[in-house]
């Protein structure tokens, strides 16, 4: 059997072409700056193909930002994996991970931090997508931390977030050079300098 070629390979469906239309021109454009026409015509799909998969605007930016998030948790995923079991190297790895993304043609910074700052009113449900993405990140660094005996967790998880959170900000903006390379640096004497609770203590 020969291989698929660009003439033969199958077409991504309409829902798929509405979705990297979308990842396209919401993160560059921005949420609020971005009509649903645009993103039709991105496409090339119906009008009413749009509207069969998603109904309108809210529940396209919803399944935007879901389909950011699978995105990043397979990268962290992988990069944990080839760091090994060892928590304190699986914190390192998500300052890689982010290394990886801000490398990437185009970057702007936190896609959700963005969507966030646009969206209209409190109850949009993209808010809900983006609390959780948030506290999953949370929640994957503060096991780390346990599992790595660190005393004051709750502080160094802090830090943590404020230095992740803050490099993707100032080297998003241009406000520091080389933001993330400096986070990994000080993440790494963070963590070879916070003390660690005993066994006894982690009890």
């Amino acid at each position: 059997m020969s291989p698929l070629t660009a003439d033969t390979a199958p077409r991504p469906s309409a829902r798929s072409r509405l979705l990297e239309a979308a990842d396209e021109l919401f993160y560059r454009q921005g949420v609020d700056a971005t009509g649903v026409d645009a993103v039709i015509e991105a496409a090339n799909v119906a009008r009413m193909t749009f509207y069969k998969h998603f109904g309108g605007k809210d529940a396209l930016v919803v399944a935007y930002l879901e389909e950011r998030d699978a995105r990043w948790r397979g990268l962290l995923d992988d990069m944990c994996q080839a760091a090994g079991p060892d928590p304190v190297a699986r914190i390192k790895a998500v300052f890689d991970a982010l290394a990886v993304y801000h490398r990437r043609p185009g970057h702007r910074g936190c896609a959700f931090a963005n969507a966030a700052a646009q969206l209209g009113g409190r109850d949009h449900p993209a808010r809900a997508v983006v609390a959780a993405h948030k506290a999953a990140h949370r929640a994957r660094l503060a096991e780390w931390v346990d599992e790595a005996r660190y005393a004051d967790a709750g502080e160094l998880v802090d830090l943590l977030l404020m230095l992740y959170e803050g490099a993707t900000t100032t080297e998003a903006l241009g406000t520091v050079t080389d933001a993330v390379t400096k986070a990994q640096r000080t993440v790494a004497r963070l963590l070879d300098t916070w003390p660690r609770r005993t066994e006894e203590e982690a009890r």
